[in-house]
């Protein structure tokens, strides 16, 4: 009867010691992940808030996609993590470093939009 009892308790413990150190793994991962997002969050606002001197390519307020457009060829270089880093010629974003893809106008237009950028 002990032996039985010995070996609940034992499991029992086990479980408990696994289940409580699965919770605090997991509001780890979960504090950890809420970090980076707060961390993207604030890069992307310092992002809308610069200064567009009519230099930069980091775009703020309503972006004029035809006024990037300066040759006129319906495409511009994008970059895919900062939807509103916008040029009309190749590069790399200022913000991230990456490289700027070409795209169309409208999908230039419509990934601002998903992202919640305004569009003239």
């Amino acid at each position: 009867m002990s032996n039985k009892i010995g070996k609940t308790l034992i499991i029992t413990f086990s479980l408990s010691f696994f289940l409580t150190a699965f919770s605090f793994a997991q509001e780890k991962a979960d504090s950890t992940m809420n970090h980076e997002k707060r961390n993207m969050e604030t890069m992307r606002d310092s992002a809308h808030k610069m200064q567009d001197d009519g230099n930069s390519i980091v775009r703020k307020g309503v972006i004029d996609l035809n006024a990037i457009d300066e040759n006129k060829d319906g495409k511009v270089f994008q970059d895919m993590m900062d939807y509103n880093v916008i040029s009309d010629k190749p590069g790399k974003c200022p913000l991230c470093g990456m490289k700027l893809k070409e795209v169309s106008l409208k999908k230039a237009k419509d990934t601002l939009i998903k992202a919640g950028f305004k569009v003239k």
